[in-house]
């Protein structure tokens, strides 16, 4: 043979190993490419769902914190309207209320006033049904 046939074998030759030893790589480093993925995407989840326990954590805090505030702002509300009633109730007289009586018949809006009496009718509607059997008679 000559140079360039032995040149030409040997490049062969070289190539045929350069082949054979990508092929064993392959062959060998799949497997372990796999089990490196899968660990990636173990760790992948596990940070993704420490995040969406703490994201689930702050929301609870934040809720709770809420719920606190609306219900201290529940308790100030009722005892403003505590702290009226009582300033109402310590100021209502019998004097108020007739004036108040008077005011609703000045004031052209009410049509008609029921009093209570102790036979359970109303003098106003009392009247009012005496005046209709008056003029029915």
């Amino acid at each position: 043979m000559n140079k360039k046939g032995q040149e030409g074998t040997v490049l062969i030759v070289l190539a045929i190993i350069v082949i054979c030893a990508a092929v064993f790589l392959l062959m060998w480093g799949m497997p372990k490419y796999r089990i490196y993925k899968l660990e990636l995407n173990g760790k992948a989840n596990l940070k993704e769902a420490e995040w969406e326990k703490q994201i689930a954590i702050e929301e609870a805090r934040a809720e709770k914190e809420s719920a606190s505030l609306k219900a201290e702002a529940e308790i100030i509300r009722a005892r403003g309207i505590a702290e009226a009633n009582e300033i109402i109730s310590g100021s209502i007289t019998t004097e108020y209320i007739k004036y108040k009586f008077v005011e609703g018949l000045n004031d052209g809006n009410t049509e008609v006033i029921y009093v209570a009496t102790e036979a359970g009718l109303p003098i106003l509607e009392a009247n009012r049904f005496a005046m209709i059997e008056a003029r029915n008679q």
